[in-house]
């Protein structure tokens, strides 16, 4: 054995190499990449075992639900890699993440490995030179009070899902999935759209007037506020139903406020009272797990899983400290950092006297870690990293930068001035006396807002607007230089974002920093919930999953009991409570309590009416109803009548009184706070040309269908029963396929003709044919796919900017955009920023382009990206050429000493790999 050698093992390849470089010769670290063994589903387990106590669950719920683990397939290599390694080693350390999940990692490492050498944990919450060594120097033993916390978790999920999922594949939909965090945050989003579809519009008026003492650069604006004595309504006065909560307040229609406005014009205004009062506002904590995905969201547009995804990288880089974590905390080697930089950038009177602690945590904040913040004694500046960051990484570093020596400086100081102005208006006006209202912030010190400021999640009313009053006294005279009325609509609830649905579940102590974005993401993926923009809008399904949730099992998407279960998990992790016995309680039930277990729960599903469950009624009789192949509108209409003309058409069921229902198949675009009883009878109708037979085709003597399916309307060929028997014997027998084509965006399912309808089956349609690069002549077709129009020439596509090119286009302008070099994605190339004229160097055009990564110089052969303080409109020819000279300077990126090493062991290993298979070979044939 070598003496002296230590292994120590991370979760990541990434993180791996940087703390590599921070440790000695004779430190190896090592990646586990991610977890290492788990609980097998039923499917992956030994026979042996699958009829056994764990072959329902993985777990054997009687004997203190014990777990049954094992290494997933393609970790199984890279265990042997790491014993082999151990075996040269004389310590070994544990270096996983300090969160309970990483805990557990590290705890099933030392379960699989069974390490014979002394076991460190090793802890940090930053990866730089400083914190490793420290941390090399620190370590602890595992704590096992956290891994029982997380496999708690573990196992809970899975009897969870393995018990309320098969519910719903039953009485809902085949496939579908329940969760401990997904199944409450889809009942948060389906309730916010419950709320719009309640929800009722009411519609208001007001007065806007400019008004000055004297001169023009004193006009400001006020609002009708008092009329009569009484209150104007504005929106918040009004209750969902769109009725005015109490009669304190008057609501103004159009003729009154148009009244008005015309009656203020003419009327003498005066102050009837000033007042002015301190402003302060206080900047806001550093950053936790959540609200840094929400600021994410708000200012540089990254959805919860894309913001972890770049923050992981910049914690794995030795960017920031670590990202996964409650506390609202600074160290105080942090907060001497934050507010030496703050001192230095900004000025010594934008620091107070004192750090400024933000001790308190969020409801049921787990581990003592610190708030995300830049990693170091001493905290790079955006400017410091710009040239290693790039694109997202470089916007949210600078984010928590911002956020974190904002942290540290002074209150924003200033005033905010509110003036009351009354008038009488002339005989005849709708009102006789009327009272306007005007206030204005003035910020006289930025403190924290010269570095940062919070974004907002409702960008419609802001109380920060610097606006100033002029200086006016009790009774003085208002000139009126212009009066208007405006109407208005109250606003239904707004949607969930991503944002603001994360610091719903934190608020009410759902899940924890590191499900957030997984939860989300999971409910995006299982078709629950769809982005529209930025808003999260539920589907039919999410609403007929949770109303049997809440119908039958109330209590497990409880937002409180769901709470109360991280409070224990908590409690767990503390070492106040025993995992096996709270295990016993949620599954088998607490006697002392009277509390229903799960089991309980899903043992007896005779009183769950899957029809009902997935019926959602929206008024005048209408219902939409979740369906085996998706949702669909249904109305139960007197049979025999033609319910859009009232024309009888069967006299007999007319005379019976029979009924029968109509339905129409909901489509993707309609979300269900749209789908009003109008709406509803729009596709009804539409629907009853479901099937219309617009014609026969001339060639074959088809059939041509018109028909509306889940993704649009489309025509279709019907096929006679003999064409469209299988053909062939046994497992190659298979049908004719009738020829299908959506119809175009612009084209209605009504009035769609056989001539158009053709045309349509004729595609794909060939352009012509060119000559490929073998010389061989190859097909141009234009064809209608998922994404929209495009051409395809052998293997390579190319968009369309419409669908009528797929009729149109000729070959020459094929070939034309054939020439012009492939664009990634869909979108069209976009043309400069700005142009700077021709390189002294290289004698091309320099330009000013956006790309992928921001925006950049380039002459065709260098590219040199733009530094922070270069504005791409104003850049000078100067500049473009400097940054190009110094890009040319520093020559092309060398790759790393520890990447070559790696691709030369890569192609030996290879090799030998080769020679081995080639060995075997020759001796089976010998």
């Amino acid at each position: 054995m070598a003496s002296g050698r230590k292994l120590v093992i991370v979760e990541s390849p990434a993180k791996a190499r940087t703390i590599a470089g921070y440790l000695g010769t004779d430190w190896d670290v090592e990646a586990s990449v991610g977890h290492i063994r788990d609980i097998p589903t039923p499917s992956e387990m030994p026979a042996e075992i699958k009829k056994g106590p764990f072959g329902k669950f993985g777990v054997n719920i009687d004997d203190d639900f014990d777990p049954y683990y094992v290494v997933d397939v393609d970790k199984k290599k890279k265990v042997r890699e790491l014993k082999a390694l151990l075996k040269n080693a004389d310590e070994l350390y544990l270096a996983t993440d300090e969160d309970r999940e990483g805990e557990a990692i590290a705890w099933h490492l030392y379960e699989t490995l069974q390490p014979k050498v002394p076991v460190k944990r090793m802890v940090f919450h930053e990866i730089t030179r400083e914190a490793i060594q420290r941390a090399a120097t620190q370590t602890r033993d595992i704590n096992v009070a956290l891994v029982d916390a997380q496999e708690t978790r573990r196992i809970l999920d899975r009897l969870y899902g393995y018990e309320v999922s098969p519910v719903l594949w039953r009485k809902v939909k085949a496939g579908l999935s329940a969760g401990r965090v997904q199944s409450v945050a889809t009942r948060l989003v389906v309730e916010r759209e419950r709320e719009r579809m309640a929800f009722v519009r009411a519609s208001y008026w007001d007065v806007d007037a400019d008004v000055t003492p004297g001169a023009q650069e004193d006009l400001f604006t006020a609002r009708l506020t008092g009329v009569d004595g009484k209150k104007v309504a504005t929106g918040r006065d009004f209750a969902d139903d769109g009725t005015l909560k109490g009669e304190r307040a008057v609501q103004l229609d159009e003729e009154r406020a148009t009244g008005i406005a015309e009656a203020l014009r003419r009327a003498a205004v005066t102050v009837a009272e000033v007042s002015e009062k301190p402003y302060t506002r206080r900047p806001s904590a550093p950053f936790t797990t959540s609200t840094l995905q929400q600021e994410a969201s708000r200012k540089l547009r990254l959805n919860s899983r894309n913001a972890m995804r770049v923050a992981q990288r910049l914690y794995e880089n030795g960017y920031i400290t670590y990202m996964r974590t409650d506390s609202t905390a600074l160290s105080d080697t942090a907060l001497t950092a934050a507010r030496q930089q703050a001192r230095e950038m900004y000025g010594g009177d934008s620091v107070p006297d004192a750090p400024r602690r933000y001790e308190k945590k969020v409801k049921n904040a787990q581990e003592a870690h610190e708030a995300i913040r830049p990693a170091g004694d001493r905290f790079r500046t955006p400017a410091q990293v710009s040239g290693e960051l790039r694109g997202e990484e470089f916007r949210l570093y600078e984010l928590i930068w911002m956020r974190t020596v904002a942290s540290q400086m002074a209150d924003a100081r200033g005033s905010t001035a509110s003036v009351r102005l009354a008038a009488t208006l002339p005989d005849g006006a709708p009102a006789r006396e009327v009272e306007l209202s005007a206030s204005g912030t003035v910020i006289t010190f930025r403190g924290f807002l010269a570095a940062y400021e919070e974004g907002r999640d409702d960008t419609r009313t802001r109380d920060d607007d610097e606006r100033r009053l002029p200086k006016l006294g009790a009774g003085r005279s208002l000139d009126v230089k212009r009066a208007e009325a405006n109407g208005h609509e109250t606003s239904p609830p707004a949607r969930y974002t991503e944002a603001t649905l994360v610091k719903a579940m934190e608020e009410r102590g759902i899940g924890r920093p590191s499900t957030y974005a997984s939860t989300i993401g999971t409910i995006q993926d299982r078709g629950y919930v769809s982005s529209r923009g930025s808003a999260l809008v539920p589907s039919w399904l999410a609403f007929a999953v949770t109303r049997l949730m809440e119908e039958h099992f109330g209590r497990l998407v409880d937002y409180d009991f769901t709470a109360s279960m991280e409070e224990d998990l908590d409690a767990i992790a503390r070492g106040d409570q025993q995992r096996a016995a709270w295990l016993r309680r949620f599954y088998f039930g607490d006697e002392a309590s009277s509390a229903e277990g799960l089991r309980s729960l899903v043992e007896d599903l005779g009183d769950i009416d899957a029809r009902a469950v997935s019926t959602i009624e929206i008024g005048d009789g209408i219902v939409v109803r979740v369906g085996r192949y998706g949702p669909y509108v249904e109305e139960v209409v007197p049979a025999g009548i033609d319910p859009r003309t009232g024309e009888v058409t069967d006299a007999a069921a007319a005379e019976r009184g029979d009924t029968q229902p109509r339905r129409a198949t909901i489509t993707d675009d309609v979300a269900p706070d749209e789908m009003t009883p109008a709406i509803a009878r729009e596709l009804l109708d539409r629907a009853a040309d479901d099937g219309r037979v617009v014609g026969k085709d001339p060639t074959t003597g088809h059939d041509i269908v018109a028909k509306s399916g889940r993704y649009g309307p489309y025509v279709t060929e019907v096929l006679p029963e003999d064409e469209s028997a299988p053909t062939g014997k046994g497992k190659k027998a298979a049908k004719a396929k009738p020829r299908t084509a959506s119809l175009f965006k612009d084209m209605d399912l009504g009035t769609i003709d056989l001539e158009t309808a053709l045309r349509l089956l004729s595609l794909p349609r060939v352009v012509g044919t060119t000559a490929a690069e073998d010389g061989t002549e190859v097909e141009i077709t234009a064809q209608n796919g998922r994404y929209g129009p495009y051409l395809k020439k052998g293997t390579d596509s190319r968009s369309l900017t419409s669908e009528q090119q797929l009729f149109d286009i000729t070959l020459e302008e094929a070939l034309a955009i054939y020439a012009q070099p492939k664009q990634r994605g869909r979108a069209a190339a976009k043309p400069p920023l700005a142009e700077l004229g021709n390189d002294p160097v290289s004698g091309k055009p320099v330009v000013v382009k956006d790309g992928r990564f921001g925006p950049y110089v380039t002459d065709g052969e260098t590219n040199a990206t733009l530094r922070k303080d270069d504005d791409p409109e104003k850049i000078t020819p100067e500049r473009g050429y400097e940054l190009l000279a110094d890009k040319r300077a520093r020559g092309p990126v060398k790759k790393t000493a520890r990447k070559t090493a790696k691709k030369t062991a890569k192609k030996s290993t290879t090799k030998k790999t080769a020679a081995k298979k080639t060995t075997k070979k020759a001796a089976k044939k010998a």
